[in-house]
């Protein structure tokens, strides 16, 4: 119980590597917010499995790419609970194709939910971290962001701008005892990655030294040591949980 009597948000965690944070946080003793842009339906669901766990559970529907959404998803929580410890920064979305044939629109809503999502957050929960003098932002990146990916320029510009946007925010907030660090998960099983064909799965294995693509719980795990008292010395870095592909 790490996290005993701490308040997590955690967005995109209705589903996937999201909502194996928000359980994870919530077996370490957190109460946590599960925030969805879509699926509210989702979030209730993995609300209703923190309650099961005895800890308390908001579901917010609030797309992160509205400034809007973001204020009244942070006013929500310190509402309810008066503080926020931990913001997970996981919302993100794909739009795969190649560079000559992608879309200016194809672009901008990767970049717009997933680097300008997480600048949006950080910003609207800062005030509140800087007041009680502690807090932990984790930014969901992805190996991606380290070493590119064909077909995926916006995603891995996406990625790889949220591991910029980990070390200026650690720089900036760590007078104010609020660490800021980045996970970057290899590929996990998820809806986002269930078009993968068996011979694409199985080459990607090939380049897996560990000889096995991850789990949701995996990442889940690394954000709730970088949450905990356990990495109080610790801001500014990338934790790479990819089984060894990036070396």
């Amino acid at each position: 119980m790490r996290l005993k009597n701490q308040t997590a948000i955690v967005t995109g965690s209705s589903r996937g590597i999201g909502e194996a944070i928000a359980l994870r946080l919530a077996d370490e003793g957190a109460n946590v917010a599960v925030c969805a842009s879509r699926s509210i339906e989702g979030a209730e669901a993995v609300a209703a499995k923190i309650r099961d766990k005895g800890q308390e559970a908001l579901a917010i529907k609030a797309d992160v790419s509205l400034s809007e959404d973001v204020d009244a998803l942070i006013k929500s929580v310190v509402d309810a609970w008066g503080k926020i410890d931990i913001l997970v920064n996981n919302a993100g979305i794909t739009r795969d194709n190649l560079i000559m044939r992608m879309k200016e629109d194809e672009w901008d809503a990767v970049l717009d939910v997933n680097l300008k999502g997480a600048y949006r957050c950080i910003k609207a929960v800062t005030r509140t971290m800087i007041k009680a003098r502690t807090g932990r932002i984790i930014n969901v990146s992805s190996v991606v962001g380290l070493m590119g990916n064909a077909g995926q320029i916006n995603y891995a510009a996406s990625k790889s701008g949220l591991i910029g946007v980990t070390k200026s925010a650690a720089k900036e907030l760590a007078s104010r005892n609020i660490t800021v660090n980045a996970v970057a998960p290899g590929f996990i099983p998820t809806d986002m990655t269930s078009e993968l064909t068996d011979d694409i799965a199985a080459k990607l294995i090939e380049q897996i030294p560990l000889g096995a693509l991850g789990k949701p719980e995996d990442i889940a795990a690394a954000v709730a040591f970088l949450s905990s008292p356990d990495a109080n010395y610790i801001t500014g870095q990338v934790i790479v949980v990819d089984g060894g592909m990036v070396m």
